[in-house]
């Protein structure tokens, strides 16, 4: 049984090539790159393949013409062998290389200049009271309001100015009519109800 061929996995990427291949893809422009996305230094210029989001070399940088050199998407002796689509583009300097440089310095003065906004703790909020706490807030002012009497005493007299009513509601409530009521139905009122006519 003949054994399988090794699987081929990225190859090192050379900062020079010999290369005489250029892509057909339109040429890369550099102005249209962020200051920090390409380096213009002679010894390493490189800068991130718009294609494979990697740092790739750029050859002849001090030449007349300057393209990516080839290179595949993975990392090098890791990852599976595939040739990137940006490979041999050409690529368009059109920033000198002390612009780049300042641009590249103030952004970073910027960034280094940057403070944590301070934290501001916020005021603690007490919770609103519930209705019935109110309820109960407004019944101890009222009976703090008293005459000096006893608070189970106001609380009698108070009953008793209100005793007459309950009794009569409860009475009502005890009458049941001379034939049977449908189970589950509202209660059968007692009085004929007689709806007015609105006044013109």
């Amino acid at each position: 049984m003949p054994a399988s061929p090794p699987e081929r996995t990225a190859r090192y990427r050379r900062s020079r090539t010999r290369s005489q291949n250029i892509s057909g893809r339109p040429a890369l422009v550099i102005s249209t790159l962020k200051p920090h996305q390409y380096d213009l230094r002679p010894i390493c210029a490189s800068l991130i393949c718009p294609d494979c989001k990697t740092w790739v070399p750029i050859t002849g940088i001090q030449a007349k013409t300057q393209k990516l050199v080839p290179h595949d998407t993975g990392r090098a002796g890791k990852d599976a062998a595939g040739r990137c689509q940006g490979s041999n583009r050409l690529v368009t300097v059109d920033i000198e290389f002390e612009k780049w440089r300042e641009r590249l310095e103030d952004g970073s003065a910027e960034t280094t200049g940057r403070r944590r906004t301070a934290v501001r703790r916020k005021p603690e909020v007490q919770p609103a009271p519930a209705v019935s706490q109110i309820a109960a807030q407004k019944q101890t002012a009222n009976d703090r309001t008293g005459d000096g009497r006893p608070l189970w005493l106001l609380r009698e007299v108070r009953w008793a100015s209100t005793e007459s009513a309950v009794r009569e509601t409860d009475t009502c409530r005890a009458q049941v009519p001379d034939h049977d009521a449908p189970l589950g139905a509202p209660p059968v009122p007692l009085k004929t109800l007689r709806p007015k006519r609105p006044v013109p």
